[in-house]
């Protein structure tokens, strides 16, 4: 009787959990893996929709071919820059999130609202928003104009990179108006190091500078990669992608090929900081035994 009973209890736990993650399950399936699958299907056809039905016409690789080789110019004259405006935004993000994240966490009169007012963006901020801030020519620095920074920029740097630090610095407010969640990952973290360690290096004569390199860095590490995969995500989906843009076309084969190359250099990118995030622990890995 008890063996039946707890097989009966078992049985019961197991099937509370399954009601309580159907519902994720369902959504999965509905909308994350069928438009997935679904545009892979499409990537291979030529789609022509008619009054009466969609019309499918197999093409092979030629959609993929037509990207890469024979049209390059649509995806590597806007892809390339925006890799480079990436690879400057990335770091600027999390550096300027770690140092306000740290702020935030000292004890000053005001401080709840200072926490608000840079979390506020993300929630009334759109991505139409930003874009039409962008389109504005909002969010530039003034400084830029005021010590002539583009034509320096057009002298003396490389044009392949002239242009996406004239887009990042023309957007740099805005950037980091919209770090807001990076500022939040990394409060928690930093609340999550234990104060009685931060007093034992304050009463062994450790100055804040050696305190930050060898315990808050260290401690933040994991932190770290987390933003590092939300700032990769939330940059590769920006309003200003310029490659986000050219998805959302009528030629469903041709859209649905250009997603799939897109989604695969996404995901080496998330791999690639995998990777850097991986040596980076490693090399830490001292400073928190």
């Amino acid at each position: 009787m008890k063996l039946a009973d707890k097989i009966s209890t078992s049985t019961l736990r197991k099937l509370e959990g399954s009601m309580f993650i159907a519902p994720w399950i369902f959504g999965f399936f509905a909308f994350v893996a069928y438009p997935l699958g679904y545009s892979l299907y499409m990537s291979f056809y030529q789609v022509r929709i008619t009054v009466n039905s969609v019309v499918y016409t197999y093409v092979g690789l030629r959609n993929y071919k037509e990207i890469v080789v024979s049209n390059g110019s649509l995806l590597y004259n806007d892809l390339l820059p925006f890799l480079r405006e990436a690879a400057m935004m990335i770091p600027i993000i999390l550096v300027f999130s770690l140092l306000v994240a740290i702020l935030l966490n000292v004890r000053f009169r005001g401080r709840t609202l200072f926490r608000i007012l840079f979390f506020l963006p993300v929630i009334f901020s759109s991505g139409q928003i930003v874009q039409e801030f962008i389109n504005q020519g909002e969010g530039s620095l003034m400084v830029m104009k005021a010590l002539k920074i583009d034509d320096y920029l057009r002298d003396y740097v490389p044009g392949a990179w002239a242009k996406p630090i004239q887009t990042v610095l023309g957007s740099f407010v805005l950037v980091l108006w919209y770090s807001g969640v990076q500022i939040l990952i990394f409060l928690a973290g930093r609340q999550t190091l234990p104060a009685a360690t931060y007093e034992a290096a304050r009463i062994d004569g450790s100055t804040p500078w050696n305190t930050f390199w060898k315990i808050t860095l260290p401690g933040l590490v994991p932190y770290m990669f987390l933003n590092l995969m939300y700032t990769v995500v939330d940059l590769f989906t920006f309003p200003s992608n310029p490659i986000v843009s050219k998805v959302n076309t009528t030629n469903y084969g041709s859209s649905s090929a250009l997603a799939w190359i897109y989604f695969t250099i996404v995901l080496l990118f998330v791999g690639l900081a995998m990777l850097l995030y991986d040596r980076v622990d490693k090399a830490l890995a001292g400073s928190r035994t």
